[in-house]
């Protein structure tokens, strides 16, 4: 990404500032098996430690692994990196896919043609009189 990019955007990862907000009042947790990187405040704010993540990609929420989403919202304060291993039947987690053409798209949508289903004649107009 060009210096410019990160000084000005905050899409596509974390900006300059972020970055050396985050070494310089953060200390590093650990990281997914995405690349994102968690950190917490070292002196806390209000009682309590804040908790941060930046991405290594594009800002998605949706990119946080549900155990390290529970760390992040104070939920539990033992780090996923040592957890143990999730049971053989829980699901890897699905991304948002809201906003691509991967999207859900139910019968009579636009982007689908947008042939919807015959009125069925049970619906009846509302007057205030």
């Amino acid at each position: 990404m060009s210096v410019l990019a990160r000084i000005f955007t905050w899409w596509n990862g974390a900006t300059f500032g972020t970055a050396l907000f985050s070494r310089r009042h953060g200390r590093e947790v650990g990281r997914d098996e995405l690349g994102n990187i968690y950190l917490e405040s070292k002196k806390p704010v209000g009682g309590q430690n804040r908790r941060w993540v930046i991405y290594s990609g594009s800002n998605d929420a949706s990119r946080v692994p549900p155990a390290w989403f529970g760390w992040l919202h104070h939920q539990t304060d033992i780090v996923p990196a040592d957890l143990p291993a999730p049971r053989p039947w829980v699901k890897e987690p699905a991304p948002n896919l809201t906003g691509t053409g991967h999207a859900y798209r139910p019968q009579g949508a636009l982007e689908r043609g947008g042939d919807r289903a015959a009125a069925t004649g049970d619906y009846e107009a509302w007057s205030p009189n």
